[in-house]
């Protein structure tokens, strides 16, 4: 009987693993190989285009998959427009600052994809969006790593399902830590992810509070805050916005955690990193270490493509349009 018993609690551990592995298993870096097998370089060739236009591409459009895979899972529906009848995703306030060279990344690589006959509506806008996370990452000078493939578009997209998924600039380690964990991220993901703050742009409202005259964030290094001062003043057009990595702007480096050491973290939730006893040997390491860096950031970055991610028909499909439901 007692052996009876354990291979049916070995047996109902196996499904319970299979269960929570079953979606991330349907991906695989090879799944469109039979029907697109030049797909990597078809959207390679069509980011690096956009890139070379646009720079600011690159920290948009790593912005806009983290805003994708934090709601409703890796589905691009945060790339659906608006109805009469419905306020998408991308209309969210959260959502308001994700800037429009991101979305046309994958526009362009998705009119790329299509445009090759054997191609032509079998790939993903969601798939197509996190080959060109990896790609703009590349071309900034940051690790190139294998893209999990076999996401299904998303057939919902609420600007009321934003609510709450997102960390907002003022958020502390605990609060960063616990977001994360939902998505099945650890803390170490989180400041590994944290780094793509290495490109990018933040407005001054997401940093104002810590630069008040008089009131200074005790954490930001002063020389910092007062060149902060002197750009975003009061009552500054709330259109500008600084370099999130005053360093290395366009590179994607180990440099943001160089940064936050030396107090110059933009934003509340990035240099609490440092400033938090718990996180700051982990910064401290990265920032020594680009290698490891990269290696973790890789990892981190992988595990957020897996998050709620559709692979049945009855989730999603695969979009004609990235911006309209079929």
């Amino acid at each position: 009987m007692g052996a009876g018993i354990r291979i049916l609690a070995a047996f109902l551990a196996v499904l319970a693993a299979a269960a929570a592995g079953g979606v991330t298993a349907q991906l695989r870096q090879d799944y469109y190989a039979a029907v697109c097998p030049d797909l990597e370089s078809i959207v390679r060739d069509a980011v690096s285009k956009k890139v070379q236009a646009q720079p600011v591409a690159v920290g948009a459009t790593i912005r806009l998959f983290f805003h994708d895979c934090f709601v409703e899972g890796c589905d691009a529906s945060v790339i659906l427009v608006s109805t009469g009848n419905n306020t998408a995703e991308k209309d969210h306030p959260s959502n308001l600052s994700l800037a429009g060279d991101g979305f046309d990344t994958v526009i362009q690589a998705k009119a790329a994809v299509d445009a090759v006959p054997a191609c032509t509506n079998q790939v993903s806008c969601a798939d197509i969006l996190a080959l060109a996370t990896r790609d703009v990452i590349a071309l900034a000078g940051g690790p190139s790593y294998a893209v999990e493939l076999g996401r299904l578009d998303g057939l919902v997209s609420m600007s009321t399902n934003v609510d709450g998924k997102l960390p907002p600039p003022s958020f502390n380690l605990d609060q960063l830590t616990s977001m994360f964990a939902v998505n099945n991220l650890s803390q170490a993901d989180m400041i590994a992810l944290s780094a793509a703050h290495t490109v990018g742009f933040g407005h001054c409202s997401t940093f104002a509070d810590r630069i008040q005259p008089q009131k200074e964030d005790p954490t930001m290094n002063a020389t910092y805050a007062v060149d902060l001062q002197a750009a975003c003043p009061t009552g500054v057009d709330p259109n500008i916005a600084l370099q999130l990595d005053p360093v290395t702007p366009q590179a994607f480096d180990n440099q943001y955690f160089v940064n936050l050491v030396n107090g110059r973290g933009l934003l509340t939730s990035d240099q609490v990193l440092y400033s938090d006893a718990r996180s700051q040997p982990t910064v401290v390491a990265w920032a020594q270490n680009a290698t490891d860096f990269e290696l973790a950031f890789v990892d981190a970055i992988t595990r957020l493509g897996r998050v709620g991610v559709k692979t049945d028909p009855s989730q999603g499909n695969i979009r004609r349009d990235c911006a309209f439901l079929n």
